[in-house]
């Protein structure tokens, strides 16, 4: 999904030529990418729900932008308005005519939980969604099956534009970040986490434009890029005994 996740969002709900100005002040190299790349900006549905924003990012998890869209408009052509199901009618759908529509039978099981829990009151309306904190919202919605930290992050992002949100775990960023800093390798997360304190509290447009550095590397380059190194650990003082006690059997 790292096309979806890189589509850019209408205005943002804060300052910013602030944030802009913050960021190159902070960090050169995002000055220098921000000063050669397409200018932040965001596009979404004002109409979308939360429920209907997060019934789309179940759709297109694990699979291509193209594929995602051409599933989820078939969805959508289930409801008979052209929008997606109504939590009601999507709970009323048989599993066979999701699984036709091409949908797993995870994927099954996620929309229909994702319902209930709205119905329930889990998942928040838009206007509970913009009084809530962004670790408020991550603890109700990772309730939901097959919603993770990273779904809730892109809805942070795409559909509440959010100024400081920091998917450590997102692909796209890493090999960003690493093409951005002349790093062969993938940042560890938390190595990420670190780093972006210097993009604090506008994280989610060092994202965006770690997504731009992203694209414009091309597959061919950011492939090169190496998984985060891992540390070997040191044996402990009872395992180098018991290594040397074998040496001698």
């Amino acid at each position: 999904m790292l096309e979806n996740t890189a589509q850019a969002i209408g205005a943002p709900p804060f300052d910013l030529q602030k944030a802009m100005q913050h960021l190159s002040a902070t960090d050169e190299k995002l000055a220098e990418l921000i000063s050669n790349t397409v200018p932040f900006q965001t596009d979404s549905d004002q109409l979308q729900s939360p429920y209907e924003a997060l019934l789309e990012s179940i759709a297109y998890q694990s699979i291509s932008g193209k594929a995602a869209a051409t599933i989820f408009g078939r969805i959508k052509a289930l409801s008979g308005n052209g929008r997606a199901p109504s939590p009601e009618q999507m709970l009323k759908l048989r599993k066979p005519v999701l699984r036709k529509a091409g949908l797993s039978g995870a994927k099954v099981l996620a929309m229909k939980d994702l319902a209930q829990k709205t119905i329930a009151g889990v998942v928040p309306t838009l206007e509970q969604a913009e009084k809530l904190s962004d670790e408020e919202l991550v603890e109700r919605l990772v309730s939901v099956r097959g919603i993770g930290a990273w779904t809730v992050e892109m809805f942070l992002i795409f559909r509440l534009g959010r100024p400081d949100v920091l998917p450590i775990h997102d692909l796209g960023v890493k090999k960003g970040w690493s093409v951005t800093y002349g790093k062969k390798h993938m940042p560890k997360p938390k190595e990420l986490l670190k780093f972006g304190e210097r993009w604090r509290p506008y994280r989610t447009i060092a994202s965006w434009y770690m997504w731009r550095a992203f694209e414009r590397a091309g597959y061919k380059a950011t492939n090169k890029i190496r998984p985060a190194k891992v540390r070997k650990r040191k044996p402990t003082k009872s395992k180098r005994s018991a290594a040397s006690g074998r040496k001698h059997l």
